[in-house]
């Protein structure tokens, strides 16, 4: 189809008003038609008469008008046109549009370049927010104030970069002489704060004044914010005080900070106090004042208070949310209490709640560890038929528990659902197959396993080595468990106590005692994650009393002392044993108690000697006067009173 000269004419007239941004994109369409059209000379025609347009303001709109001071006609439709297209961020448009009212001499007005600013903040950019503003005075004429100011300092900050944010206020003030207001110093104590320049906020606060800024509330809480996650809870709650000093009234927000810094520190008495005083303010607590209670309580391992406090919040119609409820429920797990966590689990889907996934995966790690694989399999087939998909970690949770029920095969058919289902199974994953292939004396196919690792480009980690030296050294392959060792050090891998104690364990179940005791003199000169731990010390210890070195083990056992490392009752037990068997004439092992409680008292370690002595009583052996002496004097020193007295204040007002 040609296109004529009347027809061309047209087209222009209707470009004419069409905003700019549009242009661009219809002649490409244009340009694309006319490469299947003989006749591209036509539109050339059209394409040169339109690089004559301007875009994107039609004349007619400015055309009339009289002046009324420094204002036109037409001025607020500018900053219309500004406005829209920077809520679409078409920023080459904006600077057109500027361009055609300098040309027109219009005044720019503020207002003008702080909807850009707030465009350039929602994309994340601020260089161009900063050049933006240097060029407000040099091209635009734009008598810059304190609300452009802040309106670029909140563009940087919004995109992460504080230390820039400093640097930007620093060089305004000092430079460019604008007077920081309330918000400005609110920017910037927040930037402080969040790059833990604390003390330096609390300079800025006390500058204020000075500057003849009254702080809000948003200054308080922010100030209070940093302080908390620096640890200094104490100068936060003055911080309320003197809030309340200067005029300014907290609300829930503030309490909720000071709250959540106490529940933090462990200090519960302290943050239920403040919510009494919060209540006496008449400040009513909100989802995020129980959530962070109920977070508090468990990490103290209050559960029972955590859920009592979890009633009384749906009592009062706030609704805990899922991360609230997910950790009450993996509280309730780590205390082997995974059989109320279900049920908490069920009273959350009666509140219309769907639990996530990490719940699902704590409840089935749980109930397997206490020996409720029943209980499991009916919650993993409830949780199927809700219509909750599994995920990578749900599935190694079941997986893993199926394995330490030895239903071996029920775990292999989880494992191809999984992969089916598009899942890739990881390190966990695989390392839980070896564990339970090792664990029912299939090794063989454990090794089977490790390959197949190997071959679907799951790297292997510090544990899944650890699981195969340790399953290898139970099965009396000691040549293969040290090649996987040598292996595991070829690649770079720092050993663990576990991998060091499994290969101890291996050499002292097949007789090589020596060689057990000179990896574990290896160990020591190891750092810190591959230091013995008492199951280390009791693995020799069993090696070495049914060698009836009994000698040699009591030198471990003061190296273990004098090392920090506290016997427990295994220990005990080992020794106990081997010296009411071995020794002769026979002893029922009271004076090696009586001894080994009065050395713990001696290095102040009260806890480990109360329980030995728990066990000397379990075993009908009385203690002599002078060991229930060394433990009483241990126990009741007076720091340790206070602390105990605190303890039970803590019970009382939680």
């Amino acid at each position: 189809m040609r296109i004529g000269s009347s027809t061309s004419n047209k087209l222009i007239s209707r470009f004419c008003r069409i905003p700019c941004k549009f242009i661009n994109f219809t002649l490409s369409c244009l340009h694309s038609s006319s490469s299947t059209s003989p006749e591209k000379e036509d539109f050339d025609i059209v394409e040169e008469s339109m690089s004559d347009f301007e875009p994107p303001i039609r004349d007619e709109i400015f055309r009339e008008g009289t002046k009324m001071g420094s204002y036109k006609l037409g001025d607020s439709s500018f900053y219309s046109l500004i406005d829209n297209l920077a809520s679409s961020g078409d920023f080459r448009s904006i600077e057109n549009v500027f361009d055609r009212m300098k040309r027109e001499r219009r005044v720019f007005m503020e207002k003008n370049f702080i909807v850009v600013f707030r465009a350039y903040g929602r994309l994340r950019l601020p260089e161009e927010a900063t050049r933006l503003f240097d060029r407000m005075v040099s091209q635009f004429g734009c008598r810059r104030t304190v609300l452009s100011f802040n309106s670029v300092l909140n563009v940087i900050i919004q995109a992460g970069r504080l230390g820039q944010a400093l640097e930007f206020y620093s060089y305004v003030v000092e430079s460019k002489k604008i007077v920081p207001n309330g918000l400005t110093f609110n920017l910037v104590i927040k930037a402080m704060c969040k790059l833990g320049f604390v003390d330096k906020a609390v300079d800025l606060f006390r500058e204020m004044p000075v500057r003849k800024c009254i702080p809000d509330v948003f200054t308080y809480c922010t100030l209070m914010d940093g302080l908390c996650k620096e640890g200094r809870i104490d100068e936060a709650v003055s911080l309320l005080d003197e809030m309340q000093i200067d005029g300014s009234f907290p609300n829930s927000v503030t309490y909720n900070v000071l709250i959540n810094g106490l529940c933090k520190k462990g200090d519960m008495a302290r943050a239920g106090k403040m919510v009494d005083n919060m209540l006496l303010k008449g400040c009513v607590p909100n989802e995020v004042t129980y959530n962070t209670l109920i977070h508090g309580l468990c990490l103290k391992g209050k559960l029972d208070k955590a859920i009592s406090l979890l009633e009384r919040m749906v009592l009062n119609k706030c609704c805990p949310n899922d991360v609230t409820c997910g950790t009450i429920i993996n509280g309730l797990v780590k205390h082997g209490r995974a059989v109320e966590g279900v049920q908490l689990l069920i009273s959350m889907e009666e509140r219309g709640q769907r639990p996530k996934e990490f719940v699902y995966s704590a409840l089935l790690s749980g109930l397997f560890k206490e020996g409720r694989p029943a209980e499991a399999r009916r919650l993993w087939m409830q949780m199927i038929e809700k219509g909750c998909i599994p995920n990578t970690v749900v599935y190694s949770a079941y997986i893993d528990g199926l394995c330490r029920d030895g239903k071996l095969e029920d775990a292999e058919e989880i494992l191809s659902d999984m992969i089916n289902a598009g899942h890739i199974p990881n390190v966990v994953t695989y390392s839980s197959l070896m564990k339970g292939f090792f664990s029912v004396g299939r090794g063989h196919e454990a090794l089977l396993v490790w390959k197949d690792m190997e071959s679907k480009n799951c790297v292997h980690n510090v544990v899944c080595y650890s699981v195969l030296i340790h399953g290898l050294s139970e099965e009396g392959k000691l040549k293969e468990a040290m090649m996987v060792w040598r292996h595991m050090l070829g690649r770079g891998y720092v050993l663990d106590t576990i991998a060091y104690t499994s290969m101890i364990h291996g050499f002292c179940k097949a007789g090589f005692l020596e060689e057990g005791l000179n990896i574990f003199n290896e160990m020591l000169c190891q750092g810190a994650e591959s230091q013995p731990d008492v199951i280390t010390y009791n693995t020799l210890f069993n090696g070495l009393c049914k060698n009836n070195d009994l000698s040699r083990a009591i030198d471990l056992l003061n190296h273990m002392i004098n090392h920090g490392c506290d016997p427990d009752l295994s220990t005990c037990n080992i020794f106990l044993r081997t010296i009411r068997e071995n020794l002769d004439p026979t002893q029922d092992g009271r004076e090696f108690l009586d001894e080994l409680v009065v050395r713990l008292c001696k290095r102040q370690r009260g806890l480990a000697a109360s329980r030995i002595l728990q066990l000397m009583l379990l075993q009908c052996l009385v203690p002599n006067a002078s060991t229930w002496e060394g433990v009483l004097r241990e126990c009741c020193k007076p720091k340790k009173i206070v602390a105990a007295i605190e303890k039970c204040c803590i019970n009382l007002f939680c």
